[in-house]
């Protein structure tokens, strides 16, 4: 069965490798793992490309004559394929799927011995130092027995912190040449003892999620000396170890050790989500600005008509001034409405162009700074409808809609669950820290044998390294050890703390899921009465524009006929305004109480015909 993580990144890299239809040819954002040997690759960095800042060809290709003709699902295929956000967001599955690899890895690293205490070390009886170090005694140079470091049988890593999973090889060559002074010469019968010596230390370790430790260890020790009384001399000593350590209390058990595994896992399985939520946003933020967009060129469309209305009621009035039918100060009155209806347009317009900047920069990954693309203007293609009928279903029906298609709401119930997992910790803190170990090791010892006051070595121990490697494998002078640590906080109020705290996050959280639920709730009762409510306001500001326009044309007539004043008309023509205004402004409010339903219950993508698929490849396949 393919690892989920496998999986996900799988099908990831599939759809960033697809060529993107309209769009230019994706590439994909996955680091490029090291192709070198399989024993050099885990040391080499992985190689990210480049971030993607160029546009969608889809973009330059809806731009004509420095128009950019756009619909809604226009502007949608240009969010999926260009909007920076969405490009941020798609970093993210790929490292959810990084930091499942690193948390596979285990904890940190124990420390690595320095070399330096490897340097001239000989094994315990090994040459004349090694013989004073056995016995308990120091020469006239300085005890030259320096500790090893060697058989990790010290207690590290203990408590919840996660073992390192990953085997680590350390492999220590040192070579050494002193020279030590003896102010007795009884032993080594000579009054500058001179040693070579050549030490190999192996340790491989290997981390267990149930808490423990398990390590081997060899070591090789070479060493020649210019004193006569060595019966051994060159020799070579050996030594093999095997090591266990186990947490037995606090840092105990798989379901502890694994917990930053299973809750990046269930991160990593999550991911998809958090990014359809990203999603979300983008596609409501586009939605929100189009329709603005729209009713803003609506606007600006009605205050253009109205103020060549007004010049035109203007010039007529001049007219009628200059032939003696309409006196002076009327003319002012026109004037003034001509002025003001300038005014409105010129504000609407600016209007115009601050929601067409917003739009721009939710469509384009380098904003404005594309000269083509700042200098068009956005003709939207669309317009503001409102269908006959709601055919709304139920209260119960949307909410069951909602907590099936809602991906906030799955994120707040994963985070309920990683936070258990990640109390497992706090808990087993709370525990005395006891680890118990156990480790076994066989020595060897050979060399070239020597008469010294007529006593010789044992043939047994002739030879070189091989017979002392044969010596150790046959485990002719074994040595086993074991032991156990403990280590008790008395009162325990840190951890006990820590512990209570975060029982009490997780309380707050459960809570907060169901406040979340209840609010789901709200706002899907909320949306449902402020599309009713849309909807009525609509129709009557509708009839009424329609009202207002009839009884700015009879106004007229009735003026052009002497049966009425211009101030008269000018009221009509305000009316026609405010109406038109308020027609606009109802249109616009229905289809954000229709987005904000949409948004309630999780079907923004639906509604906008939108892919997650799409979005994850960075392409659309819209014409």
């Amino acid at each position: 069965m393919i690892h989920l993580r496998q999986f996900m990144a799988f099908a990831l890299s599939a759809f960033l490798c697809v060529p993107p239809v309209g769009a230019q040819q994706a590439t994909s954002i996955d680091p490029i793992k090291p192709q070198g040997d399989f024993f050099v690759r885990p040391y080499q960095a992985q190689e990210l490309p480049p971030v993607r800042l160029s546009n969608s060809t889809r973009l330059g290709n809806l731009i004509k004559a420095g128009q950019l003709y756009l619909s809604l699902d226009d502007a949608i295929a240009l969010a999926l394929e260009n909007n920076i956000d969405l490009e941020i967001a798609r970093y993210s599955p790929i490292s959810a799927a990084l930091r499942v690899t690193r948390s596979e890895a285990g904890g940190a690293l124990p420390g690595v011995p320095s070399s330096a205490s490897q340097a001239g070390s000989v094994a315990s009886g090994q040459g004349v130092l090694g013989s004073q170090s056995a016995a308990g005694v120091s020469g006239g140079g300085g005890n030259g027995s320096i500790s090893r470091g060697g058989g990790n049988a010290s207690i590290s890593q203990l408590g919840p912190v996660t073992q390192n999973l990953d085997p680590i090889v350390q492999y220590t060559a040192t070579f050494g040449h002193r020279t030590v002074p003896q102010a007795n010469d009884v032993q080594s019968r000579t009054t500058a003892l001179v040693q070579d010596t050549r030490n190999s230390t192996l340790n491989i370790q290997q981390g267990m999620l149930t808490g423990g430790t398990l390590s081997f260890g060899f070591r090789s020790n070479y060493l020649n000396e210019n004193s006569p009384t060595n019966i051994l001399n060159p020799s070579t000593a050996t030594s093999f170890s095997l090591n266990l350590q186990h947490n037995l209390l606090q840092g105990f058990g798989r379901a502890v050790n694994s917990r930053t595994i299973t809750v990046s896992r269930i991160n990593l399985k999550t991911s998809p989500l958090t990014f359809k939520t990203q999603v979300i946003s983008v596609v409501n933020n586009v939605v929100s600005a189009y329709i603005s967009l729209v009713a803003a060129t609506d606007d600006v469309r009605a205050k253009q008509s109205a103020l060549e209305t007004a010049e035109t009621f203007f010039k007529d009035s001049t007219r009628r001034v200059d032939v003696g039918s309409l006196a002076g100060v009327d003319l002012i009155a026109a004037e003034r409405e001509a002025a003001s209806a300038r005014r409105d347009l010129i504000i609407s317009q600016t209007t115009q162009s601050q929601t067409e900047l917003r739009l721009k920069n939710l469509l384009s990954r380098d904003g404005i700074a594309n000269p083509a693309f700042a200098a068009a203007r956005i003709i939207p293609t669309d317009r503001l409808t409102i269908p006959d009928r709601d055919d709304l279903p139920t209260q119960e029906a949307l909410v069951a809609q909602a907590m099936a298609n809602r991906a906030d709401l799955a994120l707040r119930k994963s985070s309920i669950e990683t936070t258990k997992i990640s109390s497992l910790g706090t808990t087993s803190a709370l525990l005395p820290r006891v680890v118990g170990f156990v480790g076994t090791s066989q020595q060897g010892l050979a060399g070239t044998a020597r008469t010294v006051a007529g006593n010789t070595a044992d043939p047994y121990f002739v030879g070189g390294l091989g017979t002392a490697l044969g010596q150790s494998l046959r485990r002719n002078f074994p040595s086993e050890n074991g032991g156990a640590f403990m280590q008790a906080t008395i009162r325990n109020r840190a951890a006990s703390a820590d512990q209570a705290i975060d029982e009490l996050q997780l309380r707050q959280s459960e809570l907060g899921i169901q406040k979340d639920l209840n609010q789901v709730q709200v706002d899907i009762m909320n949306a449902v009465v402020a599309i009713q409510q849309a909807r009525v306001r609509f129709e009557a500001s509708a009839k009424n524009r329609e009202l207002a326009d009839l009884l700015l044309e009879a106004e007229k007539k009735k003026f052009a006929l002497g049966a009425s004043t211009p101030f008269n008309v000018l009221q009509q023509q305000r009316g026609l305004t405010v109406a038109q205004a308020a027609e606009t402004s109802a249109l616009v409010g229905y289809r954000n109480a229709r987005i904000a339903l949409d948004l309630a219950i999780g079907a923004t993508l639906e509604s906008n015909h939108v892919a997650i698929e799409e979005a994850v490849a960075g392409r659309s396949s819209r014409p």
